[in-house]
């Protein structure tokens, strides 16, 4: 079966839609600075399969593990990493919101500290 010509654009204009699987890859690949060939192969399956499920549905937080577990089987790629990609795009838009939520009322927003871990002792020398 041969590629329809209109899948990359139908899959393109999914990345603007929250509530499908192409914005949760967009979201992603712009998380990991990864191409679309990057993702696809990080799922284990082809640019046009990853097309093709960027225009399913998100899975729903109710019905979360039948509806990832459905895509993976459809798609036939492993169900793992597609939650992994899930969730971790949840988790980061969680954590965006939560900051917006945060300097709306004023409040002073979260503050991330990075740790030296150059093997140095805690005395700094």
């Amino acid at each position: 079966m041969s590629t329809p010509e209109w899948l990359a654009r139908a899959a393109q204009r999914s990345q603007s839609e929250p509530r499908m699987m192409g914005h949760v890859f967009e979201q992603y690949r712009q998380l990991e600075g990864h191409s679309e060939e990057q993702l696809a192969k990080e799922l284990g399956c082809s640019r046009d399969m990853l097309r093709w499920m960027a225009l399913c549905r998100r899975p729903e937080e109710s019905h979360f593990e039948e509806q990832a577990t459905a895509i993976a089987t459809r798609f036939q790629v492993e169900l793992l990493p597609l939650v992994q990609v899930l969730r971790r795009v949840e988790v980061m838009g969680a954590i965006v919101q939560h900051a917006r939520d945060v300097s709306e009322v004023g409040l002073p927003t979260m503050q991330v500290a990075a740790r030296d871990d150059s093997g140095d002792e805690e005395t700094g020398s």
